[in-house]
């Protein structure tokens, strides 16, 4: 299943999933979730509420686009999901497991085994070649050279780069590069 959710769709969409349906769920089928996950910052006296009571969850083969202006919250809510930055209130879970209860390296861990982002920049290394890319996260996460290689040119021929394997970034087009991008993502 595929969603696209405009900031707005946010609380309303995902919520009612997630109290209607979702929440019944066998929990051990959830990736990803949060619960009335909320995000203050203070700018001296004043403190901005960025994202408010959201409620979320992602099931297995589920793929979610969060749009909406800038400064509407995007990038906080994914640094919140991928455990790059602690919520204020609320929880984030991923696979099953809450990122509060847990320390830096596991929530790394957790990132590189459940979730895949893809940015609007590419964030490709450039001294590596696109089958490296997209290799990196396999190998990170304990899996051989050789599978992961493997496992790493079947999504490149996936995304239609199976010719450009060796290219480097800067030999790629934005396109390209976004591709490989997309092929790390779904490793």
């Amino acid at each position: 299943k595929s969603r696209l959710l405009r900031k707005d769709e946010i609380y309303s969409e995902v919520e009612s999933r997630t109290n209607q349906e979702a929440f019944r769920m066998n929990e051990e089928q959830v990736v990803l979730s949060c619960n009335h996950l909320q995000k203050t910052y203070s700018q001296g006296p004043q403190v901005v509420e960025v994202l408010k009571d959201i409620n979320l969850q992602i099931l297995p083969g589920d793929q979610a686009a969060i749009v909406g202006s800038s400064g509407s919250g995007k990038t906080t809510l994914l640094n919140l999901l991928g455990g790059l930055d602690l919520p204020t209130g609320g929880a984030v879970y991923v696979g099953g497991k809450s990122l509060a209860e847990v320390n830096e390296t596991e929530r790394g861990y957790l990132r590189n085994k459940y979730l895949g982002f893809v940015y609007q920049f590419h964030h490709l290394l450039g001294e590596f070649s696109a089958l490296e890319n997209v290799c990196m996260p396999m190998l990170i996460g304990g899996l051989s050279v050789e599978v992961a290689t493997e496992k790493g040119a079947e999504m490149l021929a996936r995304v239609g780069l199976g010719s450009r394997e060796e290219h480097k970034p800067s030999e790629l087009s934005g396109g390209e590069r976004q591709r490989v991008a997309i092929a790390r993502a779904l490793v």
